[in-house]
């Protein structure tokens, strides 16, 4: 029998990653320019999408082509239309529309820290000054509030069901870091006796008080204002939300504000985390693994923490289990930790 031939070594795979610039920016462009919407709406050639979207064609037919290439677009002769998730995701009509995230996951205060990503790696973070996006106050969080809302709609809604299946009974809930809100208010959607009580700088607690008086939940839902790290939070927690908080600091710093949310948990009490989990070999599955590269340029010493990493360090602040469950579709998984 012969052997089989040897695969021969290509530039490909160099050429694909250090153009894949491109791919960010076709994306941005077609969504500032609603060209999914576009489409959407039933414009399909080149001169329809052009003339929806204020564009020369030729510029048009181009992106579409490209979009193609990536798969956020089907071709049919010359006509174009959207893939499901692009009609789910990329078009301003759908109420599960994405768009809006290029906001805050573009924005120059995130990128900035991959303009030299050499830099990072040499010192082990981020070489933007003032801590990165973790410095007080940042302004990118009020960003961050208003535009990743849509995206974390999904396992906010879902994350209730899991902890608070029966929604029987009165519960307390402190949410850290909250963001826009979502997590604590679909905890109060999904039980009438739960009361939120959100953690956050001042400007962003504002977004989060308009949605929760949008959600009708306002009369179930307080605020405390300044760092989670400072601020006192009072006691009686059943329930404390840490949601996409803990990958941004080291595990030492995790640690003292895991005693800290530990203090004010009721007996009985649990600790609830999401976030971006690898696998023990820290290379799988890839979108959760990758997250650890986000951190090193956007933080001076965050990081995607395997299971075993989260539940060593709630074992060290004193808790008494933890235990991990996904949550599909979403792509991150919530740490449960008992006091």
């Amino acid at each position: 029998m012969s052997s089989p031939a040897t695969q021969q070594p290509t530039p490909q795979l160099f050429f694909q990653t250090i153009n894949s610039y491109q791919r960010t920016e076709a994306l941005k462009a077609a969504i500032q320019l609603e060209v999914f919407t576009a489409i959407g709406e039933g414009n399909v050639t080149v001169a329809e999408i052009a003339k929806r979207c204020q564009t020369s064609e030729r510029g048009m037919r181009i992106l579409c082509d490209y979009l193609c290439i990536m798969e956020f677009l089907a071709k049919d002769g010359q006509r174009y239309r959207l893939t499901q998730d692009s009609a789910t995701f990329l078009d301003k009509r759908s109420p599960a529309y994405l768009g809006g995230v290029i906001d805050f996951i573009l924005s120059p205060m995130l990128t900035d820290g991959f303009n030299d990503l050499a830099a990072a790696v040499r010192k082990g973070g981020t070489v933007i000054p003032e801590d990165g996006v973790v410095g007080p106050e940042n302004p990118i969080w009020v960003k961050f509030a208003r535009a990743m809302a849509p995206m974390m709609a999904m396992p906010a809604q879902l994350i209730p069901k899991l902890v608070d299946e029966k929604a029987d009974r009165k519960l307390k809930i402190l949410d850290i870091a909250a963001g826009h809100g979502l997590f604590g208010i679909a905890f109060a959607k999904n039980n009438p006796r739960a009361e939120i009580v959100a953690l956050d700088w001042a400007p962003v607690l504002e977004v989060a008080k308009e949605n929760a008086r949008n959600a009708g939940v306002s009369d179930r839902y307080s605020t405390l204002e300044g760092s989670a790290f400072d601020v006192e939070y009072g006691s009686g927690y059943d329930l404390v939300l840490l949601t996409n908080f803990l990958h941004h600091f080291d595990q030492a710093t995790c640690e003292t504000l895991l005693r800290k949310v530990r203090a004010a948990l009721a007996d009985g009490g649990r600790a609830v985390t999401l976030e971006f989990v690898p696998n023990e070999d820290r290379i799988s599955p890839p979108d959760a693994a990758g997250f650890s590269l986000m951190m090193l340029g956007a933080t001076p010493s965050g990081d995607a923490y395997t299971f075993s990493e989260l539940e060593r360090m709630f074992s060290n602040a004193g808790y008494a289990r933890s235990e991990i469950h996904p949550l599909p579709p979403s792509i991150e998984q919530v740490v449960i930790s008992y006091k």
